[in-house]
Parts: structure tokens; sequence; C-alpha cells
């Protein structure tokens, strides 16, 4: 379904909104008690499993439903994970089915509150434009990689998801040294009353995240679609290069999102 409805000026009354304020702010603080008093002790099976209940958590305060296609296509070994990106949502959305590091743009590492999160959750951050990092980058993703998941946004941006920016080849290498397989992934948001794309969730331009987060408050009817597809290896004419898995990932996605 490629069509898309715009954001709509309706909404949520604002003493609710009001309300659902209160619920996030207890709901980050609940997060940040429980990255400094229960993780630095737990075992990573019990730290998925406090980001998996924080994150399913998120998602029903904003009320967006999660519906995952092809849930079985994920292993339980390291992979890397390639996503088409449209909202700071994108990560919460993941990790309420399946908790994986990140890969993010280095603003986000400044974000109040959430910059410390994402940093204490092991989230790698990336300088945009900067070849020399990214090469670091990638070698902090072998590390990585050689025990857990990564997932990356390979467009380098946001999109109000209709469509995919070409995907930037240079974190594939990560995989390619690695030897682990690529995933790809589609992320779609929708209206539940429509069942059409929503751009209400997009994080795009020069919008903010407080702003982003009021204008999803507003639009408490939302479905949010993860679609997983087969690794790159099981393509014909599979290369274990960068730029081949870098289209390939962008084609599996793109067409789908096209029909």
């Amino acid at each position: 379904m490629n069509k898309k409805i715009p954001t709509q000026s309706h909404g949520e009354p604002f003493l609710k909104r009001f309300l659902l304020w209160i619920l996030v702010s207890a709901h980050v603080i609940r997060g940040v008690i429980t990255l400094l008093v229960s993780f630095p002790s737990s075992k990573p099976s019990v730290k998925d499993a406090h980001i998996k209940s924080w994150s399913k958590r998120l998602l029903a305060i904003f009320g967006i439903h999660l519906k995952i296609n092809n849930p079985s296509i994920v292993p339980n070994t390291p992979y890397l994970l390639a996503s088409n990106h449209i909202s700071w949502m994108d990560i919460h959305v993941i990790n309420s089915f399946k908790p994986i590091r990140f890969v993010a743009k280095s603003e986000v590492e400044r974000w109040p509150i959430f910059g410390w999160m994402a940093k204490q959750l092991g989230t790698v951050f990336i300088e945009r434009g900067n070849s020399r990092h990214a090469i670091q980058v990638v070698g902090n993703m072998v590390s990585a990689l050689g025990t857990e998941s990564i997932c990356i946004f390979p467009e380098g941006t946001s999109t109000d998801g209709n469509s995919v920016r070409p995907f930037k080849a240079n974190l594939f290498e990560s995989a390619v040294i690695s030897q682990v397989p690529v995933y790809s992934l589609a992320i779609e948001y929708f209206d539940r009353k429509s069942g059409l794309r929503t751009d209400v969730t997009a994080f795009i331009g020069e919008m903010g995240l407080l702003e982003s987060m009021s204008t999803i408050l507003k639009h408490r009817n939302l479905r949010v679609e993860l679609t997983f597809f087969p690794p790159s290896a099981a393509s014909p004419g599979f290369s274990n290069d960068r730029k081949w898995l870098a289209l390939h990932s962008h084609e599996q996605i793109s067409s789908y999102l096209a029909l």
C-alpha cells in the first residue's frame, strides 16, 4: 500500500494529552532507574527482557499497535539488520519485537535523557559525512558482531516512509569482515481507521523530538508493521561485497513499499 494520508489536525483532547505526558515522563524515569540500578549487574538475556518490556509499554502509551511479518526469519545468532528509517520511534518498535544494538547519528547522543539512555544501551554513534569516523565505526561494529546483532539505517536520515533513499554502503563492510548474514527490514506506519500509511510519526526536516512526540500523542490510532526479508546470501547472484549488499537490501525494501 503506497497511499498516504497527511497528519490530521484533530486528535486526543488536551486533558488526555496532558495525562499522557505524565505517563511518558514517568515511563522515562522508570527507564533511567532501570539503567542505573538493574543493568550493571544483569545478564544479557535479562537486559533484553527489560528493553523489550520498556519499549512495548512506550508503544502502548503512544497508541501504536505492532504487527510483525515473517518473524521466524530472524535468527538467534549475530546478524546485521538494514532498515528504512522514518522516526525516532523506529528503534523502540524494533526493540519491542527483538532487542538489538543500533548505529545512530551523532546528534542523538546529545538528546536530553534519550541520548544518555541510547548510550547506556550500547548504541554506536556515527558522524554523518565523516568518512574517517565511519571507518572507526565499522571497526567497532565488527567487534560487536562477534557476539550480538546490530541494526543500521543506511539512508543516513529519516523520511516520510513513502519512499526509500539510496543506501550508503560503508557500514555494510562490517558484515563482510565479520562474515555475518545481512537481513533487511521494511518499516511502515498506518492509520488504524483508514488503513493508509500516515506521516504522523515522520521525524523529518527541522522537527524536534518533543514536537514529534506531541504530534504522535495527538493521534494515538496508529499501527506499525515490521516486515523482515530473507538474508542476502539466499538471493541469486549473491556477492559478499558491501555495495552489492546495500543495493540488494535497498531493492528488497523499496520494492515492497511500492506495492
